[in-house]
Formats: C-alpha cells, sequence, structure tokens
C-alpha cells in the first residue's frame, strides 16, 4: 500500500509511524560493527570530555545525548554545528573527541566543520544516516544510523532517523557504563536533588527522628500502649523486653483487642505481634517501601545493631518522592 497517497485514519497513521521507527531501531543491531567497539574503547580511555556536535534535529538529540552521557559518567558537552564555526570551536580541547551527529552526513555546516577539528588534531566520529556521506568519508569511526523510511507521510521530516540516533547514543552510554562498573551510588551523586537520586541515596538513618521513637514494655498497660502510640505518630510502637526488641503493636492490633473484649489486666504482650519486620539504619529508603509493599504493612522498625532506634511510616518515604 503506498501511504503517500492515501490518507490513513488517526489511528492507522499513528501504528504506521511506530513500526516504521521501532523497525528503525531494530535494524541497528544489524547495522553494529566494530566501529562501534572502537569508539567504545576509545572513549573508556579519553582524559577529556565527549563534545556532541549537530545541527536542526540531529542537534537537538545531541543535547539529548549530552544529558545521558554526564549522568552515566562520561562527561559531555553540546556544541551546535552551526555556532562551531564561528567561534564555538573553542570549547574543543586536544584530550577530547567529537561526535558528529546527523543524517545526511553533508549539510554546509557539517562540510565546514570537520576540516576544523581534523586540524585540531581531535578524532571525528560520525553518526550518520549516509554511508557515502562527506561525515562518513572524513570521520575516524562512523557509526550506522542510517534508516530505511521516514514515518513522516511525506519520508522527510526526521522521524525514524532520529529516533535511530538516540538508540545509537543510548547504546553508546550503557556500553560505557558497564564497562567502568557505574554504581547505583555513581548515579546518585550526579542526581542529588531528583527523585531518582534519592531512591539510591536517602538511608533510613535519614528518616527516623528522637521525637518518633515509640516504644512500650511487655508489661504496659492497654491504655498507655494506646497513650504511647498516639503520642508516636506512626500509627505503631515497639515493644520491649528490657533492651530486646520483641514485637510491635498497630492500630490493627489495638482494633482486634477491642473486638475480643479487652480485659483491665490486659498488657502490651498479650496483643502485640511478634517477630515484626525490622530493617538496619543504613539500608536505604526504597528497599524500605518494597518490603512494607509486599509485606502489606505501613511501618517499619529500624534498628542499628540490633537495638530499637526508631519507626519509619510509609508517609515518610512517600514525603521524600520514594516509591
Amino acid at each position: 500500500m503506498n501511504t503517500l497517497s492515501k490518507k490513513l485514519s488517526t489511528l492507522e497513521r499513528a501504528r504506521l509511524t511506530l513500526e516504521l521507527e521501532s523497525d528503525a531501531v531494530k535494524n541497528l543491531v544489524t547495522q553494529l560493527d566494530e566501529n562501534f567497539e572502537s569508539v567504545v574503547s576509545h572513549l573508556l580511555q579519553l582524559s577529556g570530555r565527549v563534545i556532541i556536535t549537530g545541527i536542526g534535529k540531529s542537534g537537538i538529540i545531541a543535547q539529548k545525548l549530552v544529558a545521558t552521557f554526564n549522568s552515566t559518567g562520561t562527561p559531555s558537552i553540546f556544541m551546535h554545528a552551526a555556532d562551531a564555526i564561528h567561534g564555538d570551536l573553542g570549547l574543543v580541547q586536544k584530550e577530547d573527541v567529537v561526535l558528529c551527529i546527523s543524517k545526511s552526513g553533508n549539510s554546509p555546516e557539517i562540510k565546514a566543520l570537520t576540516p576544523l577539528i581534523r586540524s585540531l588534531g581531535v578524532p571525528l566520529i560520525g553518526m550518520v544516516g549516509n554511508l557515502d556521506s562527506h561525515l562518513a568519508n572524513e570521520s575516524r569511526w562512523v557509526l550506522n544510523a542510517s534508516v530505511e523510511k521516514e514515518a513522516c507521510p511525506l519520508d522527510l521530516a526526521p522521524t525514524s532517523s532520529t529516533t535511530a540516533q538516540m538508540a545509537l547514543g543510548d547504546a553508546l552510554a550503557t556500553c560505557l557504563m558497564e564497562a567502568r562498573g557505574f554504581r547505583g551510588e555513581d548515579f546518585a551523586q550526579v542526581h542529588p536533588g531528583g527523585a531518582l537520586g534519592k531512591r539510591l541515596y536517602v538511608r533510613l538513618a535519614d528518616l527516623i527522628s528522637n521525637d518518633r521513637r515509640p516504644l512500650v514494655e511487655v508489661t504496659t498497660s492497654f491504655q498507655d500502649t494506646v497513650l504511647e502510640m498516639s503520642a508516636g505518630r506512626c500509627g505503631a510502637t515497639a515493644v520491649m523486653e528490657g533492651p530486646d526488641l520483641v514485637g510491635i503493636i498497630t492500630d490493627g492490633d489495638i482494633r482486634r483487642a477491642i473486638e475480643n473484649k479487652f480485659s483491665p489486666e490486659t498488657t502490651a504482650r498479650d496483643i502485640m505481634s511478634k517477630s515484626p519486620k525490622a530493617m538496619d539504619v543504613s539500608q536505604l529508603a526504597v528497599e524500605a517501601f518494597q518490603l512494607m509493599e509486599s509485606s502489606s504493612i505501613t511501618q517499619i522498625l529500624v534498628v542499628e545493631d540490633g537495638h530499637y532506634r526508631g519507626m519509619v511510616h510509609l508517609h515518610d518515604i512517600l514525603k521524600e518522592g520514594i516509591y
């Protein structure tokens, strides 16, 4: 079917667009070659930065890849291809490498830029959709980002090609992450203010406080237990036997005691749940959230060297944007 001569319905056009872009990414798998391995090897040994450049839509993809590289352990900076030939080429230092992204590889800005990069003695990587282009011929390594067809109905607007460029750049970033042994802790260092970072660095020690450390002894009366739970504002209290943590009493335990018509002699020992869920102060808050979710509970007792330190409620974790 000639999709250019026949108008498709909205859903037909949307599905065709996704199919074409999906095919463009799948085809990259067979287009990968030793050039990709050489680029990864060079970037791992790089003492400078990856200067990523492009123009138009490819320039926008370049900016996204800069952000991805920087957040995953590969120092990078964006240089607009047009601005580069009007002064921004000063960004490039001898220790750097330039990654130039272009569909055609023949735009006037790219043709003007490549000899200038070569004169600096800096390696040039071409991520290009035309292997017979000026950029491909001038590059030390060529990353094949060619596509059979744009998803644009006119086969003009960069759609499949920019999707392929982004996916190929992401493949570079993930290979570099793995080769460097980039860890969650490393990611958190460059994302300290976001929800993603908080998942990787906020620990239970950061969420407990001395004024929210509800506890009763096993011999504490029912009434005093309820008062302690109210004061602790966690909907629960730890139960201690001397220095040992032996149980937890939650709102549910209180309701069940009332339903069973507790006696005046009822103590914390009589209504507590034994073997409560507890975690060390050093553990991540996101791990506590996952345990709460899997166990259908809303509180975690926090311990240090086996000693009760406090309690963290589900709301404490959600308030940090961790989930």
